[in-house]
């Protein structure tokens, strides 16, 4: 009797198939589980005051208000953008309670508002009992310090909150490693003490004036904390290239068996992870959230003439994504950048999808520039037909001729969407006749897979076929090659 084969990360015996296929889907429905169950408390109270009675500290979730600054584009933009907000703050397990937008020709460097907004800020959270304040825009150092001075509450802004969020969400080894890097990159220019802490000082008469180098100035507290979050920064940094040498090792592995990559790229909540289970019946996480997904899911499956491809799912974009998202999870998307195919995946149900788009496509720009190379073709996908009016989705095919419109869902046109993708996928470039022997099965397996057969035929010295096969697997087939009259194509016997 054989054991069975275990798996290297669970400890239990791996599976196979329809099997592998339920147990992601179980892994799936354990993981949407787990994340609500344990949504997010903010722990004990967040106001500045400092209160020592254990008693008057409260358990609850952070109640907050919003407040945006509308500089360019139209009304409806900039209440979407609140909108989205709302739902960044929802996500990270915040209660909204009301929210502002002023219009300003550029944010007040002082206090991103005006003071007279200020005032009326400070009215609305004092009435509304929150306890933190979030910004739609990233806040300098001195704005952020003006703005909790005078609303006495904490405030943060649309950066912190994407990164907050990112934290929670991350479950691998280096989704957690390149998150904590986005939020040492954001805290260290914001850092900054309370009273005493910013004065105090390691040597001179702070350490008693004691002994050979207990003397002179010393180094500040804050000072000491930038230098440890410096050398924790360079810590992750070395860590994350390991592991993107790992991640360009296994994409070198698929590069040499000649098999084709998908990436699934598009905005937060698009449903990307929805389509990869449509498509391959990966059994990932899905959640009606933004950012649900974090660390990115590769699968393999095939087109209908047996050619085997991969599909990624990527990490999501939003409007003004952080610049240390992109830079911490830079070898993550490098994924994108080298895939033979992106599959942009676009919400139908979203009030401004063509937004949606130009957001991704602008991340995806920066990441081709640093890559230096050109980007891969790209097919749009507009997913969530089922939640959008007929209006809306006959103004999305006059403006996206070229889309797959598809619901993830119900599977509505997914079919369609496979076909496309055999279409645009890269075939093999070198025609080959052949007679494998028999004792040569996975050879024939090979070109199967990582080939196209044309035409194959069963004689009694081997498996005699004519494919058309990548270059290093037509080296690898030579010695069996053959030149003689043709096979008819679909010739089998």
């Amino acid at each position: 009797m054989t054991k069975p084969v275990l798996s290297a990360t669970t400890g239990e015996p791996r599976r196979y198939g329809a099997d592998a296929r339920s147990a992601d889907a179980t892994r799936g429905d354990l993981d949407l589980e787990e994340r609500t169950s344990l949504r997010r408390v903010a722990g004990l109270s967040t106001e500045l005051t400092d209160i020592t009675e254990v008693e008057y500290r409260q358990l609850r979730l952070e109640r907050v208000v919003l407040v945006g600054v509308w500089t360019e584009g139209s009304a409806e933009q900039a209440q979407a953008s609140l909108i989205e907000l709302a739902r960044l703050a929802e996500t990270a397990g915040s209660q909204v309670l009301d929210g502002l937008i002023q219009r300003r020709s550029k944010p007040d460097p002082a206090t991103f508002i005006g003071t007279g907004k200020v005032d009326e800020l400070r009215d609305s959270v004092v009435s509304a009992s929150a306890d933190t304040v979030i910004c739609d825009g990233e806040l300098s150092p001195g704005q952020l310090r003006q703005l909790e001075e005078k609303l006495k509450v904490k405030v943060i802004d649309r950066t912190g909150l994407i990164l907050d969020i990112f934290a929670q969400h991350a479950r691998s080894k280096d989704g957690k490693a390149q998150v904590e890097l986005a939020q040492l990159s954001y805290l260290l220019p914001r850092l900054r003490g309370w009273g005493g802490s910013l004065s105090r000082q390691v040597g001179g008469r702070a350490a008693g004036g004691v002994g050979i180098g207990g003397r002179g100035p010393g180094e500040t507290k804050i000072e000491l904390d930038r230098r440890r979050i410096r050398h924790r920064m360079t810590k992750l940094r070395r860590e994350i290239a390991g592991m993107r040498q790992v991640r360009a090792t296994q994409r070198g592995s698929r590069n040499r068996n000649e098999v084709p990559s998908v990436a699934i790229v598009g905005y937060t909540n698009a449903g990307k992870s929805s389509l990869l289970n449509a498509l391959t019946g990966a059994g990932v996480l899905v959640e009606d959230a933004l950012f649900a997904t974090l660390d990115p899911t590769t699968r393999r499956t095939s087109t209908a003439d047996g050619r085997t491809y991969t599909l990624t799912d990527t990490v999501g974009f939003v409007r003004h994504l952080p610049h240390q998202l992109v830079e911490a999870f830079r070898s993550t998307l490098e994924e994108t950048a080298d895939a033979d195919l992106l599959v942009h995946v676009v919400d139908a149900s979203d009030p401004l999808p063509e937004d949606q788009i130009k957001a991704v496509r602008q991340v995806l720009v920066e990441i081709g520039e640093e890559h230096a190379g050109a980007m891969p073709k790209e097919l749009l996908v507009v997913n969530k037909t089922d939640a959008a009016g007929d209006l809306q989705l006959a103004r999305l095919r006059h403006l996206l001729p070229d889309a797959v419109f598809v619901s993830a869902r119900r599977g509505d046109g997914v079919e369609k969407l496979r076909e496309r993708l055999a279409e645009l996928l890269p075939r093999p470039e070198v025609d080959v006749e052949l007679l494998v022997p028999y004792v040569q099965g996975s050879l024939v397996a090979r070109i199967h897979s990582e080939g196209e057969v044309l035409a194959e035929d069963h004689t009694p010295h081997g498996t005699r076929l004519r494919a058309r096969v990548g270059a290093e697997l037509a080296t690898a087939v030579l010695p069996f090659a053959l030149a003689g009259v043709p096979l008819e194509d679909g010739a089998a016997h």
